[in-house]
């Protein structure tokens, strides 16, 4: 079986890693003249864990999870009162890394020359399998596969020969993101503070160090643009560490960029021999912290679903039902968790300080297990089985 996987993003790479390990013939075509991670933090939740176990690729990012303290999560108020607080055990069972060492991990897992860097996908032929190919260093050329996988994120060249392709939207707020320079002691909190039309999360990473991120709505801003002043001025005056932990890391680090998602909701992620995984399927608002951990999930339902045929007797026939098993497994919870993030991003950012202290009130008021229990069932996931 041969398949082509556009993108050496997250799911990408995982995804071409399990296939890899099964013996199959993978390419991974990424345009950018190297495979890089980008940004700074990301959060790991048990179900993304989970995928990367049932990948076959879990186990450096165990190893790096077992060497996490304990954390104290959940949501306060810019004055530092709790609001509420998420269980141990998830917080536990999740993993903060770098997103530079998420990639070389994932990229480490197979050979080097099985990821053609610098390589454009110029057209897609979904019902074919077919790519149009521009290297930088040859001609245009076309090559067809059994599977074709757009793992290409927001902007996917393959999302692009669906007829419905929503296109993009911004969701009318704007985040920095940013990592200490060193390890910074949180007094194992790791929690996100909400206040009017804004919120600052921090989340310490297994090294020491702090991931963190300040949210706050605003015209979308110039890409670019990194507005440190507005930074400032929203949260110097927050609750400790907030103003420290920012203070701690390198302007010229930190990331400033609108929060972008689909416009709309695919009615497939399959169409012919070709599937969507990740953003390019079902790019979703960061709210739930769920973005990268769908894309897990779906990689890892996509290598699921492969292996299963290519040890068949048909495996060419076989093939040909794989991308609307997938579709039928992965989209509607895909879309869920985005309408659920969405909501998510619509209470913080919605109104003034009057609506933003009743939200508060509200929350804090509502039993810890009323508002968790939805994340913890987000988190939780379980592999494909042969009676999917």
């Amino acid at each position: 079986m041969k398949v082509a996987i556009v993108g050496a993003g997250i799911s990408g790479l995982a995804l071409a890693a399990a296939l890899h390990r099964e013996g199959l013939d993978v390419t991974v075509y990424e345009k950018s003249p190297t495979v890089r991670g980008g940004g700074s933090g990301i959060t790991l939740a048990p179900n993304a864990l989970a995928a990367l176990d049932s990948l076959g690729i879990g186990a450096p990012f165990r190893e790096r999870q077992r060497q996490q303290g304990s954390l104290q999560g959940g949501q306060r108020s810019p004055r530092g009162t709790w609001l509420m607080r998420f269980p141990s055990d998830l917080t536990a069972q999740s993993l903060v890394i770098a997103r530079d060492e998420l990639h070389t991990l994932l990229a480490s897992a197979l050979p080097r020359d099985l990821i053609r860097t610098g390589t454009r996908v110029e057209k897609v032929a979904p019902l074919t399998g077919t790519l149009t190919l521009h290297d930088c260093e040859g001609p245009v050329r076309s090559e067809t596969f059994d599977l074709v996988v757009g793992a290409d994120g927001l902007t996917s060249a393959v999302r692009k020969a669906w007829p419905e392709d929503p296109g993009t939207r911004y969701a009318g707020y704007a985040a920095w993101r940013g990592l200490t320079k060193a390890p910074f002691d949180l007094n194992g909190v790791g929690a996100e503070t909400w206040g009017t039309r804004a919120r600052f999360g921090v989340a310490p990473l297994y090294d020491g160090r702090v991931y963190w991120f300040g949210v706050h709505t605003t015209p979308e801003p110039r890409r670019g643009h990194n507005n440190f002043e507005e930074l400032h001025r929203l949260f110097d005056r927050w609750h400790s560490p907030i103003p420290e932990v920012i203070r701690a890391s390198s302007e010229n680090t930190i990331q400033y960029l609108p929060i972008i998602e689909l416009a709309g909701e695919l009615r497939s992620f399959a169409r012919g021999r070709a599937v969507l995984i990740g953003d390019a399927a079902h790019a979703m608002t960061p709210n739930l912290g769920q973005g990268a951990c769908q894309g897990l999930e779906d990689a890892a339902t996509l290598a699921f679903l492969v292996q299963s045929v290519v040890s068949t007797p048909r495996a060419a026939h076989s093939c040909d039902a794989v991308p609307v098993k997938y579709d039928r497994l992965r989209r509607a919870r895909a879309h869920a968790i985005a309408r659920s993030s969405r909501r998510i991003g619509r209470a913080a950012h919605v109104g003034g300080s009057t609506l933003a202290s009743l939200r508060n009130g509200l929350v804090r008021i509502i039993p810890d297990w009323a508002l968790t229990g939805p994340v913890t069932d987000v988190t939780r996931w379980t592999p494909p089985s042969a009676d999917t």
